[in-house]
């Protein structure tokens, strides 16, 4: 039987220490999109996990890519529970809008300032120093736990999916505890069952062979110009997406998944459009159509687009080039590869054909079954940890790589944490997490060990 409080009581008399290493992971720079520090940390997390026991494997990837850490820690009981993770973090610009340096680990007024602290790696070496903290008060796990931490879901996994299809052997699982999972303005902690797939684009367009004058523009051809019109092509005035044959691919949403979507909790999104600086939603939706759609439809985004000269004052020229950052948050049934050919296809057709498509990375949509055994453990474990029940919604709006992991190998998965809030500010400056809730998530994965174990 759990005992509860010997685990508490360990983990406050370690509280120092974890928090130490919690900064040494924080001052890696492990950033996936330039590569910056990715070695070093997938070195320091397979140290970490040795140290707990676990066998460990870094799997190195095709074309530099970040290795893939695989933990094994084998216990007394049959179950085997699956803990996907990611040790890569966002990069830290702007770093002038930080309070603190982005790579070191800042404590003020119950918070902890650093890149990563929430996305991921609080959560991942909580979870790390929970195992320790049962092993020392409870003994041998009740089960076996494999880890999977990657270093490239920032920059969509690009090579998840192949390592996966590989190394099929290693990944047999009762369930998958995926990253991520917290609470919302309202203190209600909110789990999801899947999430959205991404395709991440960057259009390209090409003009002169360097910048020119800007008075030759009566006779040459201006890309930037040539990309905005492009990019008008993709999306009507009123959000709809206008992409050849996109609509004809989509998954109609169930009665079911409606009425799912339809009874979650969505009073704090006043709150989330005030804290958006917003007068309301987009063409005037009511938070249930607003919810709605956030779960169920797919988007296309510009994310950033760059020409010419952006600088102090100006500077006439014709650009030689322009490109823009497009992302497309998918559902059932796009893809990745099936977006890529549905837009070459629909510039084409309007005379883009010179408008480039670098497919930068993406990841199919993932949805998991409902009441799976994962599930039932995870929200049995909120409620001992947290003292609330937990709420589980069917879909995240986010992305990650769960299609690989979980519904290509057939294995329930579900978000389930404590450190994400509704201000962590993950991906921006003053990333953040309440020092309270780092200790929280090893409560919780500290029951969550008993609840998979025991959960028939």
């Amino acid at each position: 039987m759990f005992n509860q409080d010997a685990f508490n009581a360990y983990v406050e008399a370690n509280r120092e220490r974890f928090l130490q290493e919690f900064a040494e992971f924080i001052a890696i720079p492990s950033v996936a999109a330039d590569g910056r520090g990715i070695q070093p940390m997938a070195d320091l997390l397979t140290e970490r996990l040795r140290k707990i026991g676990a066998t460990t494997q870094q799997f190195p990837l095709p074309e530099g890519g970040s290795p893939v850490v695989y933990a094994e820690l084998k216990g007394a009981g049959e179950p085997t529970l699956m803990i996907y993770n990611h040790y890569d973090v966002q990069p830290e610009v702007p770093v002038d809008l930080w309070d603190t340096p982005p790579f070191e680990l800042a404590r003020k007024d119950g918070l902890l300032y650093g890149r990563g602290v929430s996305d991921d790696k609080g959560e991942l070496l909580s979870r790390i120093q929970a195992v320790e903290a049962w092993i020392a008060t409870q003994g041998p796990l009740p089960l076996t736990l494999k880890w999977v931490v990657e270093g490239e879901e920032e920059i969509s996994s690009i090579h998840l999916p192949g390592w996966v299809d590989e190394h099929r052997d290693l990944l047999n699982a009762d369930g998958v505890l995926w990253e991520g999972g917290g609470y919302d303005a309202k203190g209600r902690y909110i789990f999801a069952e899947g999430c959205k797939g991404i395709a991440y684009f960057e259009l390209h367009a090409h003009g002169p062979a360097m910048d020119l004058h800007s008075s030759l523009a009566p006779m040459v051809p201006n890309p930037a110009w040539r990309l905005v019109w492009a990019l008008a092509t993709l999306k009507g005035a009123n959000d709809s997406i206008l992409i050849d044959d996109y609509e004809k691919h989509l998954a109609a949403p169930s009665a079911e998944l409606l009425a799912r979507i339809d009874a979650a909790p969505i009073d704090d999104l006043p709150v989330d459009m005030q804290q958006y600086g917003l007068g309301g939603w987009l063409n005037g939706m009511d938070d249930k159509a607003a919810y709605r759609r956030l779960i169920t439809e797919p988007t296309v985004t510009i994310c950033g687009i760059q020409s010419g000269y952006t600088l102090k004052g100006s500077k006439t020229v014709l650009p030689a080039h322009a490109f823009a950052k497009v992302d497309c948050r998918l559902v059932p049934n796009l893809t990745p590869p099936l977006v890529h050919d549905l837009l070459r296809k629909h510039l084409d057709r309007r005379g883009f054909a010179d408008i480039e498509i670098r497919l930068l990375g993406g990841e199919d949509p993932a949805d998991s079954p409902v009441n799976s055994r994962i599930e039932r453990a995870v929200l049995r474990a909120g409620s001992l940890a947290f003292g609330v029940d937990p709420i589980a919604v069917p879909r995240t709006p986010g992305s990650g790589p769960m299609h690989a992991l979980s519904t290509h190998l057939g294995i329930p998965t579900i978000c389930g944490g404590a450190t994400w809030h509704p201000n962590s500010r993950v991906h921006s400056p003053n990333e953040n997490i309440y020092e309270k809730d780092y200790f929280a998530s090893m409560r919780f994965m500290g029951a969550l060990i008993d609840t998979f174990a025991n959960e028939g």
